[in-house]
């Protein structure tokens, strides 16, 4: 397994990305076909974007070793530093040239672009649980709006709003506003249109604005992972119109786009829908679903005899589909039970290898599960924040809406495949395989009421910082041990940008955990206030290093929230992506420049390097606690699974007044015991916080 990182990689050609013109307006440019209608093209900005930096190596390497100390003891630590220096003045150096040279020559893109997306691509695990995550959004605020046909006819037509809004060019652009009071107003708006999108850029740095990177968004919709031996391919076919509907395991279709652009009635798509949950056929005997959940290898080629027993033409209708809208027959019965159903369900009801599947259980809880490869959080969320917006304020329909007379037994297509015996064994295999693996996946959910972010800042702390302190204690007190933690931000401040690590693991969180745990009784609360202090200072440090470089300390605003610089903000799942902290001027870290070296001394046929031998670099990237960070007004909560066996699947989110965790984990490690221990690192903080002894 890997990293649960969000990326994609940028196609050349056209489509909605980067210098692509807008389209011109389609014929539906009506009230309720757009979610807006920006001033500033949606793609202005992307021309101009700065590059992705490469570093230089002896930073990468300083900092990598600061990374490595608190999970080596001085022996191991002096053979690293060994290592480092050899790479640093022979191999390493040469690469680093390289590097720099090869990126000089590719201008269009970012040098970890391609490596990255193949690292994605090449990789042959399922994607269930080793890649995909989920966003759970918030219900309705209006209780009889979560009615299960009502609320998924909203999502669809507003996904719908959204996909058309985009497409012509009328999304406003992707922007992090450092002062809103200048950059997020009409004034600058009409201002900046007229600056060439080889300037624009620049014209909102001078304003502290920062356009982020938007050559992801096209693979929303009309977009599937294909299965291929040895790398998969991203399919994308902008031309289709039709709606991809699951339900106990069989497949529906039906235009949700007219041959004008315009978007089907809201009352068409709610006949269709009713049809869809008021049909009676069992499910299959054999869901097809089953086989996106498999090893990649095993698919490729299972796919294969699917296409080859004439059933090319459905398969292409499930690829081309705008996105997969899953109605699944049951309600949910609480937090746990929606993580296990959004993160991966029974398998009969999901296509793994769409975009993104919108998910809506009966009782209305809905989700966005998506695949990882073709783009990162920072589009999903955008998304997301945007539908549930839209919906929830401007409904398309209401509970009282009567479908409309339409002929859904002629319009509503119901795919059926042909199965030799060949495919009903390799579907029976993948439900055994999907059925066993889901057995060994346990989840469970935190909520701390004592306090959130408003007393945190107030004792000048980062939120995410304490989050993370909290995390460290916990596998300290549950294992005695520190180990290798991720934390992921985003790169999009520049131009097709991926993601960048932070190690919140440090000397400063170790000595203060130790302390926490082994010995609190020898600490007064102030000594252990002066501790976590250091340890959120060195997380600002970390987080200005390898996502705000020099931009220096200050307040970003983002539609629906602000957050200082001190802060890990906006990673999406990748995981997850959820919460991002987004990389402004110098993108300093070191995981990314690593990992292209070690990429280009392979695509050479280079020996490895020693360093990338040496067991500590092996452990490093060996993430025992994945972590990832979201909050948002529509989200409820995300989750993904651990992406080593031994490790802990850790989504969480520091609120106003409460903290909320969402865990994974497989069997040898125990995500209940991990929250209490969460629980006790959190409640030992305020106490100290307070004033207040610490009991052991």
């Amino acid at each position: 397994m890997v990293p649960r990182l969000l990326l994609r990689a940028w196609p050349r050609g056209p489509a909605v990305g980067p210098g692509a013109p807008s389209r011109p307006l389609s014929a539906g440019s009506g009230p309720g076909q757009y979610l807006q209608r920006s001033i500033v093209p949606t793609m202005h900005y992307q021309d101009s974007l700065p590059r992705l930096p490469i570093p230089k190596l002896e930073d990468t390497i300083r900092r990598y070793l600061s990374a490595q100390k608190p999970l080596l003891d001085d022996g191991q630590f002096r053979k690293t530093e060994q290592f480092c220096k050899n790479f640093e003045n022979g191999i390493g150096k040469e690469l680093h040239e390289q590097l720099v040279a090869q990126d000089k020559q590719n201008k269009h893109t970012s040098y970890i672009s391609g490596p990255w997306f193949d690292m994605y691509l090449s990789a042959r695990d399922s994607v269930v649980l080793n890649f995909n995550p989920f966003m759970a959004f918030n219900p309705d605020p209006k209780s009889e709006y979560n009615d299960q046909l009502t609320r998924a006819t909203n999502m669809t037509v507003s996904a719908i709003r959204f996909l058309k809004t985009l497409r012509d060019g009328l999304l406003e652009p992707e922007v992090f506003h450092l002062n809103p009071a200048k950059s997020d107003t009409d004034t600058f708006k009409r201002l900046i249109r007229f600056v060439p999108s080889s300037l624009s850029w620049y014209g909102a740095y001078l304003v502290n604005a920062y356009p982020l990177d938007m050559s992801q968004y096209f693979r929303l919709f009309n977009s599937t992972r294909l299965p291929k031996p040895s790398r998969d391919e991203l399919f994308t076919d902008d031309k289709a119109r039709h709606l991809l509907v699951l339900r106990k395991g069989n497949f529906y279709i039906f235009d949700v786009l007219d041959q004008d652009g315009n978007i089907v009635s809201p009352s068409e798509i709610q006949a269709h829908l009713k049809y869809i949950l008021s049909d009676s056929s069992p499910a299959p005997e054999f869901p097809l679903a089953y086989l996106t959940s498999e090893n990649r290898d095993i698919w490729a080629e299972l796919r294969q005899k699917l296409m080859s027993s004439g059933n090319e033409e459905s398969l292409r209708k499930v690829d081309s589909a705008v996105f997969c809208l899953c109605l699944d027959d049951f309600p949910i019965k609480d937090l746990v039970h929606l993580s296990h159903n959004m993160l991966h369900g029974d398998g009969t009801n999901r296509w793994f290898d769409k975009s993104f599947n919108l998910i809506i259980a009966k009782d209305g809880s809905a989700a966005v599960h998506f695949e990882h490869s073709w783009g990162d959080g920072v589009a999903v969320l955008r998304f997301f924040n945007e539908v549930f917006k839209d919906s929830t304020q401007i409904p398309a329909i209401t509970p009282q809406s009567q479908p409309a007379t339409a002929d859904s037994t002629v319009t509503v297509q119901k795919l059926n495949f042909k199965l030799t015996d060949a495919l009903k064994t390799g579907i029976t295999a993948a439900k055994e395989k999907f059925d066993a693996t889901m057995k060994t996946l346990t989840i469970d959910c935190l909520q701390f009421q004592r306090g959130g972010k408003e007393f945190l800042k107030k004792q000048k702390l980062s939120p995410d910082a304490v989050a993370q302190l909290a995390f460290q204690m916990a596998f300290l007190r549950q294992y005695g041990q520190t180990v290798a933690t991720y934390e992921s931000c985003s790169t999009a401040a520049f131009k097709h940008g991926r993601t960048e690590t932070i190690r919140p693991a440090s000397i400063y969180t170790k000595r203060c955990s130790e302390a926490f745990v082994r010995e609190p009784s020898r600490h007064s609360a102030g000594e252990l206030q002066q501790m976590m202090v250091e340890c959120s200072k060195y997380h600002g440090q970390l987080t200005k290093e390898a996502a705000m470089g020099e931009a220096g300390v200050g307040s970003i605003h983002w539609p629906g929230y602000t957050a200082n610089y001190g802060e890990v903000f906006l990673r999406s799942f990748s995981v997850l992506g959820l919460w991002f902290s987004i990389l402004f001027l110098t993108g300093q870290g070191f995981d990314r420049h690593l990992f292209a070296l070690r990429h280009l001394a392979a695509a050479k046929g280079i020996i490895l390097p020693e360093l990338y031998l040496d067991p500590a670099y092996g452990q490093i990237n060996h993430n025992v606690l994945s972590t990832s960070t979201l909050s948002s007004p529509a989200v409820n909560l995300g989750g993904f699974a651990p992406v080593v066996s031994d490790g802990f699947g850790v989504g969480y989110a520091v609120h106003g007044n409460w903290i909320g965790c969402n865990v994974s984990s497989y069997p040898g490690r125990n995500a209940r015991e991990f929250l209490q221990c969460v629980e006790k690192a959190l409640e030992d903080m305020f106490d100290a916080l307070e004033g207040k002894s610490i009991k052991s």
